[in-house]
């Protein structure tokens, strides 16, 4: 079963998560899941996750744009067929975890990784057990991992490897792992090929191990352990990984992958002050500041500019529509501008990456992605996106 594949990025993770716990460094207190989800099903569950994180105890079930949960996955945006097998995996799926409680009791428990999922009106709406979203929700048990990284993976085996192991970044080690669970998390249990540990290290240890280390945030190292000639246990050693860590683990929400942030680097701004800006006044507000300023003749100190435009809301909280646009544009473009205000962050960045996917032209692209719903070369294309999304939008009476 695979997805067509879209061309661009998917959004960028907004959460992470830690080990902090004492515990946790002597026992594997985590959740497992089958390694036998696909590549595509565990892209799949770690966005519905995403999308549930804020709220996961508290709400019963979750809703997202189906279109904007396909993009996000990597399937085609109108690939419903594929989600469909997909969440049907999902909820077919058993997690399971043995872990320590707050009160130091041993406690074991499964769940089906969704309880239910149904796709209706271009909505697909899905829940978790109550058991499981408590056992989610908490990040010392739970490390939500970086879609930005995700992306990047091209076998659903590295991709296990990396998140059982980077629940474990903090403390540097998985700990040792029985055998027959490690062929349980990459989902060859059931391969009497595989019980054969020369077969098991040749086809999938090292394959994983070498796309883990080129492909994500971390580097990790495998060691075995032996009852006489036989290897009865293995583990894998963490450490950072030089060339992705810095741009990749808790930097906020991946904001260094912005062109905001590109453009604010460019001006001078340092790489905190950048962040600390476009986490406390968001991306869209900051590029509204930067394009006002631009409009501005005789501005000696862009930085310092820039700082009191954000402060006292030089040219208000919004982009400005521009004066030569007639009312009924600068009608559209509130509406537009409303609309896109209104989802949440996870819709908002996939939104404008699914626009920017219809998007051919390279002057069309560039400006969009200066000027986002604003852009004037894209606005009758912006408008028809928003139309397909909200067909009432913009009717007047």
């Amino acid at each position: 079963m695979r997805g067509k594949m879209a061309k661009n990025d998917i959004p960028k993770d907004r959460l992470t998560g830690s080990l902090r716990r004492e515990a946790v460094k002597k026992h594997v207190a985590a959740i497992h899941v089958s390694g036998k989800l696909t590549l595509l099903q565990r892209k799949l569950s770690n966005v519905l996750l995403l999308n549930a994180y804020d709220t996961l105890t508290q709400a019963q079930s979750f809703q997202m744009d189906a279109r904007t949960l396909c993009l996000m996955v990597g399937y085609n945006s109108n690939d419903f067929e594929t989600l469909k097998q997909s969440l049907r995996g999902l909820a077919e799926t058993v997690a399971e975890w043995d872990m320590l409680d707050g009160a130091g009791q041993q406690e074991w428990g499964v769940s089906s990784l969704l309880s239910y999922a149904k796709l209706k009106g271009g909505v697909c709406e899905y829940a978790y057990s109550p058991a499981l979203a408590e056992k989610l929700a908490d990040p010392k048990v739970f490390a939500l991992i970086n879609l930005n990284i995700q992306r990047k993976f091209t076998s659903g085996h590295a991709l296990a490897l990396y998140e059982n192991c980077y629940r474990f970044h903090r403390t540097g080690s998985t700990g040792w792992w029985p055998l027959e669970t490690f062929r349980r998390l990459m989902g060859v249990d059931d391969s009497a090929y595989y019980e054969v540990y020369k077969h098991l290290n040749a086809k999938i240890i090292k394959p994983a191990v070498a796309e883990v280390n080129r492909s994500s945030n971390i580097i990790v190292t495998p060691e075995v352990r032996k009852r006489g000639r036989a290897v009865v246990d293995i583990r894998f050693a963490i450490s950072q990984n030089p060339q992705l860590a810095i741009l990749d683990l808790d930097d906020g929400a991946g904001h260094r992958r912005a062109p905001v942030y590109e453009r604010l680097r460019e001006m001078g701004v340092s790489d905190r002050l950048a962040r600390q800006w476009m986490q406390h006044h968001g991306e869209d507000t900051v590029r509204a500041k930067l394009d006002y300023m631009a409009s501005q003749e005789g501005v000696k100190s862009p930085a310092k500019y820039l700082a009191a435009a954000l402060r006292d809301d030089y040219g208000g909280k919004t982009p400005a529509v521009p004066a030569a646009f007639n009312s009924a544009r600068a009608l559209r473009l509130r509406v537009i501008r409303d609309l896109a205000a209104g989802r949440s962050p996870t819709q908002r960045d996939a939104d404008k990456r699914l626009f920017l996917s219809q998007v051919e032209d390279p002057a069309a692209r560039a400006d969009f992605e200066n000027h986002g719903w604003m852009s004037a070369l894209n606005a009758e294309a912006i408008a028809a996106f928003w139309q397909d999304l909200f067909p009432a939008a913009f009717e007047t009476g």
